[in-house]
Order: structure tokens, then sequence, then C-alpha cells
């Protein structure tokens, strides 16, 4: 099963690797892994997605919420949170397929942020299923290049407590 957890935690030296560590030492892989900073001076939220069973996963949530610098751990179940990715992709884009390219970007709301005389540099944010979707459209036009950040997410506002 999927799970999307967030770790509000202070920014300090070594917090990074001993919660990463915490999940390779359970058997969990990390998918994705995001890291930066909050509005709060000295803190960080740290967003990590992976794939493992239910009790497990709520053993290390509880030794992540023992450690010092952690602030707060969450575990997004189902609709609990709302979280978005960004891709960076460059495709592959001779004067005959940029019309094409073009379209499908406007369809995925997506950006254009560089444009060379044999690619482009296209910037689409939004949740897994459609980065999915779109890389699989670019597939065909040859991609050269991809860099995406991993989910970030946070709790939607009608849960907060």
């Amino acid at each position: 099963m999927r799970h999307i957890i967030s770790v509000l935690v202070e920014n300090k030296f070594g917090v990074l690797a001993r919660i990463s560590g915490l999940f390779s030492g359970r058997g969990f892989n990390i998918e994705t892994l995001n890291v930066g900073p909050t509005h709060q001076k000295g803190r960080s939220r740290i967003t990590v997605s992976l794939n493992g069973d239910e009790k497990s996963l709520d053993q290390c949530i509880k030794q992540l919420d023992k450690l010092i610098d952690v602030i707060k751990v969450e575990n997004f179940v189902g609709e609990e949170g709302v979280g978005r990715e960004l891709v960076l992709v460059k495709v592959e884009s001779k004067s005959k397929t940029r019309a094409e390219i073009t379209q499908i970007c406007d369809v995925f709301r997506g950006k254009i942020i560089d444009v060379a005389k044999e690619s482009l540099i296209i910037e689409v944010t939004g949740n897994e299923n459609k980065i999915k979707a779109f890389l699989n459209l670019l597939d065909s036009f040859g991609v050269k290049e991809l860099a995406r950040t991993g989910t970030v997410s946070l709790k939607r506002g009608m849960l907060d407590h």
C-alpha cells in the first residue's frame, strides 16, 4: 500500500539522515523524498512516499515521533492530504512536432520554459497520475532528460484540529 508521510522537523544537521535511515532500517524503500523550508524559521518539512504494510509503518511513525528534532508526523491516508509534484522534462522537438507538443502542454497546463533548435523544456505540476499521463504522451517524441520533485503534501484544511 502506498503511503505519504509528512514530517515537520527542526532544520538541523543530520535530521534527514536519521529519518531516512529509520525508514530503510525497517525495510521500506523510499520512492520519493522531498525536503524544503517552511514558513517558520528553522523548520523544514520532509515528505516521503513509500510502499509498505500498515503495521510496520505504524511502528516506524511511533519511532519518528520520538526523535528529538521531529515536531510532527502525519500519515496521509486516502484523501486526507493534498499532494502535488513538479516535473521538468526536456523533449526532442523539431519544427514538425513542436505544434503537437505545445498542444499537449496546453491540455496539461504545462509551461514551456526553454526553447532550443532541437528541444523544449517543459514544466508541469500535478498529482502523480497527471504527471504519468503527461510523460506517457511525450514519450513518443523522445525524452532527453527528466527531473521530478517527488510529492509534496499538506493536510486538507477541513481536517485541521
